[in-house]
C-alpha cells in the first residue's frame, strides 16, 4: 500500500515545491493538490462537511492553480507522483486542459495521476456554464475527449458538451495511460460511474465503512467486465498499524494524509513524524 500527502495549497504558508520536495525526501509516494477556480460569495450549494453555505477553511478562497502548483513540484522532485485531490476538469476548456496535463506528464517523465471530482459547488460550476444536474455527463465527455487527444495521432470527439474534428495534439503523455481517480462519496452511482469511466476511487472525509464500500466497488468493477482491480485511495485515515493493515486487506491501494496549515519548518517536521509512524524506508529520508 502506498502513502501520499495532500497540500491544500494557498497563497500563504509552505509552497507546493517545498512541500513536494520534503514529502519525497520523507519517502512518500504521491503529492496531491486541490482545485477551485473561485468561490461565489452568494451560493446555494452546501459544503459536504458543514452542511450549509459556510466553508470549513478559508483556503477554499485562496487555492493555487493545481497544474502550475504541480509543475513547480515537478521541477524539484524526481520520483514522487504528482496528483490532484481533486481537480475539476469541467471548469476548464478540455482541449487546453489535455495539453496542460500531457505537458506536465511529459516533463515529469510520466508521474501524473488525475484525481477528479464531479463538483460539490454547483454555483461554481454554473459560472463555468456547467449545469449541475449534468456534471457527471460533462466530466465523462471531458475524460473521453482528453484521452483521445492523449492517445490518437489524429484525435476527434463528438459529444453533447465536447466536440472537435480531427486534430493533431502533441506532446503525448509519457505514460501510456494517465490514471483517473474519482473523489466522491462511496455510492452505487459513483461506483458504476467509476467502473465505466475511471481507474479508481478516492474516499471523502464523510465515507465510513470503507472496507464494505471497497468490496462493493470491486464487485461492480468486475460486473462491468473491467480487468484487474480498481485503485482505492483512502483520505484522512488513522496512521496506526492496525487500521492500515485492515485497509490494505480490504483492497485500499493508497492512504492520503492532509498536511497541516503551518509554517514550512513545522510542516517538514510533521512529515518526518508521520513518515516514522508509517515506517517509510529510512533510505528515502
Amino acid at each position: 500500500m502506498k502513502h501520499g500527502i495532500v497540500l491544500f495549497t494557498s497563497d500563504r504558508g509552505i509552497t507546493p515545491a517545498a512541500a513536494a520536495r520534503a514529502a519525497e525526501a520523507a519517502g512518500f509516494d504521491t503529492f496531491h493538490v486541490p482545485e477551485h477556480t473561485h468561490i461565489p460569495v452568494k451560493r446555494e450549494a452546501p459544503h459536504p462537511r458543514t452542511g450549509d453555505s459556510s466553508l470549513p477553511d478559508d483556503r477554499y478562497l485562496r487555492t493555487l492553480d493545481p497544474w502550475v502548483a504541480l509543475a513547480t513540484a515537478a521541477s524539484v522532485t524526481t520520483r514522487i507522483r504528482l496528483a490532484t485531490a481533486v481537480a475539476l476538469p469541467v471548469e476548464s476548456d478540455p482541449i487546453t486542459l489535455a495539453k496542460t496535463i500531457a505537458s506536465l506528464d511529459h516533463l515529469s517523465a510520466g508521474r501524473v495521476t488525475l484525481g477528479v471530482g464531479f463538483g460539490w459547488n454547483v454555483d461554481e460550476l454554473a459560472d463555468h456554464g456547467v449545469p449541475g444536474n449534468r456534471r457527471r455527463t460533462v466530466l465523462r465527455e471531458y475524460i473521453e475527449a482528453m484521452r483521445a487527444l492523449w492517445t490518437d495521432d489524429e484525435a476527434s470527439y463528438a459529444g453533447e458538451f465536447v466536440s472537435f474534428g480531427a486534430s493533431w495534439a502533441w506532446p503525448k503523455p509519457a505514460q501510456a495511460h494517465i490514471p483517473v481517480i474519482v473523489g466522491a462519496g462511496g455510492t452505487e452511482k459513483t461506483f458504476r460511474w467509476i467502473a465505466k469511466s475511471a481507474d479508481g476511487w478516492l474516499t471523502t472525509p464523510g465515507d465510513t465503512d470503507i472496507e464494505d464500500k471497497a468490496r462493493r466497488l470491486r464487485e461492480i468493477w468486475h460486473e462491468a467486465g473491467r480487468a484487474g482491480e480498481p485503485e482505492i485511495s483512502a483520505l484522512g485515515v488513522r496512521p496506526d498499524p492496525e487500521n492500515l493493515a485492515k485497509l490494505e486487506a480490504a483492497g485500499v491501494t493508497e492512504t492520503i494524509f492532509g498536511l497541516p496549515d503551518r509554517s514550512p519548518d513545522e510542516v517538514m517536521a510533521w512529515l518526518q513524524r508521520l513518515a516514522g509512524k508509517l515506517s517509510l524506508p529510512a533510505a528515502s529520508r
